[in-house]
C-alpha cells in the first residue's frame, strides 16, 4: 500500500494544484518513483489511498494504464491518517485466502530510499514479527523507543517531552521511523481504533500486550523524506550525482 492521501502542505505552492503524489523529481512523479521501486522487488498489486485532489491521481493512473500493475484506489472523504487509511483499505490484503499469511509493504509516497525490501521481509519473517519498521538514527522531534532486542516499547514526541512507555524496558534507544513498514495481515483485525488514527497508536497498544513490533535498521541505506521543497531539490541533485541510483521507469 502507498500512503498518498496527505495534503502536502509543506510542499506548497507545488501542491496548490496537484496532490503530493504527483509532485515531480527530475521529471518523474513521487508516485511513479515509488511504484517503480515496488516493481523492482516483484510487487505487482498495490492499493493507493487518496484524498487531496484525488481525481488527478486516478486520472494519472488511468492515463498510464496503472503502469502495468493492478492498482486499486482507496478514496478518503476525510483524511484518516496512517492507521485509519490502512484500516479502510484492509480488505485488499484479505481478499486472497491463499496469501493471507504473506506480509505486505506499507510505504509513504513522500519517502525515497534504497532500503532493501527483501531484507526487511526476511528479517520480519525471521523475527516472527507482527510489523517491522524501517528506522534509523537521525535528528527528529518524533522518536520511537526500542529495547535491546529491537522491539518497540515506546515513543517520544518532542525533544523535551517525557517518553510514552508502552512496555517497560531497562534500556532503550531512540530511532526515527522511515515511513516504510512490513506488516503481517493478522494485524488488520487487531486494529480496534476507529476513524482517524495513527498506525503508531495501534503498534504501541499491541506492543504493550506482548506483540512483536520490530526495528529494521536502515542506517546504511540512502533515505530522504520529501516533505519540504529543499528536500525535493536535494533529492534531484542526488539523482544527478548518482548518490541515489535511478530506478527503472515503470
Amino acid at each position: 500500500m502507498i500512503l498518498a492521501a496527505g495534503l502536502g502542505t509543506r510542499l506548497r505552492p507545488l501542491t496548490n494544484d496537484r496532490p503530493k503524489a504527483l509532485v515531480e523529481i527530475a521529471g518523474r512523479t513521487l508516485l511513479e518513483i515509488t511504484l517503480a521501486r515496488l516493481r523492482a522487488f516483484g510487487v505487482r498489486e498495490v492499493i493507493v489511498n487518496v484524498h487531496h485532489l484525488a481525481d488527478l491521481v486516478i486520472a494519472y493512473l488511468k492515463a498510464h494504464d496503472n503502469f502495468g500493475m493492478r492498482i486499486e484506489v482507496s478514496r478518503e472523504d476525510v483524511l484518516l491518517d496512517t492507521g485509519g487509511g490502512l484500516k479502510q483499505a484492509g480488505w485488499f490484503f484479505l481478499e486472497d485466502s491463499a496469501s493471507a499469511d504473506e506480509p505486505f509493504l506499507l510505504h509513504n509516497v513522500d519517502v525515497i530510499s534504497t532500503v532493501d525490501f527483501m531484507k526487511m521481509v526476511q528479517a520480519h519473517k525471521a523475527n516472527q514479527a507482527l510489523a517491522t519498521l524501517a528506522v534509523r538514527r537521525r535528528e527528529s522531534s518524533r522518536q520511537l523507543l526500542f529495547d535491546e532486542q529491537g522491539q518497540l516499547c515506546g515513543r517520544r514526541a518532542g525533544h523535551d517531552q517525557k517518553p510514552e512507555i508502552a512496555r517497560p524496558s531497562q534500556q532503550t534507544q531512540e530511532l526515527a521511523f522511515c515511513g516504510i513498514h512490513i506488516i503481517s495481515p493478522r494485524l488488520l483485525p487487531m486494529m480496534k481504533e476507529e476513524g482517524i488514527f495513527s498506525i503508531i497508536d495501534s503498534y504501541l497498544r499491541l506492543a504493550a500486550s506482548g506483540e512483536k513490533i520490530a526495528a529494521f535498521r536502515a542506517d546504511q541505506y540512502y533515505w530522504r523524506d520529501l516533505g519540504k521543497l529543499a528536500d525535493l531539490q536535494q533529492a534531484a541533485q542526488d539523482l544527478e550525482q548518482k548518490v541515489l541510483p535511478h530506478s527503472k521507469r515503470c
